[in-house]
């Protein structure tokens, strides 16, 4: 799927450079998401949200706890909005 990211490196704060498979890429600023009151409580901590990998086309934390979906990352990286086709069938 063209939204898999292929590379991703961290800038400051909560921003991130991402590539992603279809060739687009960008900066997602990500500093929305820690919160105290939610699953990205752990980005409160730099440290802990600087420790992503790539797996499955996607960034996660830690052992996999917290991942984000990888269109919404690459809505917030290009810009473009995520969209959806239905699939047909022939009746």
């Amino acid at each position: 799927m063209y939204f898999n990211v292929t590379e991703a490196h961290y800038l400051e704060e909560y921003k991130l450079q991402l590539h992603f498979e279809d060739g687009w890429g960008g900066i997602a600023d990500l500093s929305s998401y820690p919160d105290p009151t939610n699953v990205f409580k752990a980005f409160l901590d730099l440290v802990y949200f600087k420790d992503f990998k790539i797996e499955y086309g996607t960034l996660i934390w830690g052992n996999g706890e917290v991942d984000i979906a990888p269109e919404t990352l690459y809505s917030l990286a290009t810009g473009k909005p995520i969209t959806y086709t239905a699939l047909q069938t022939n009746a």
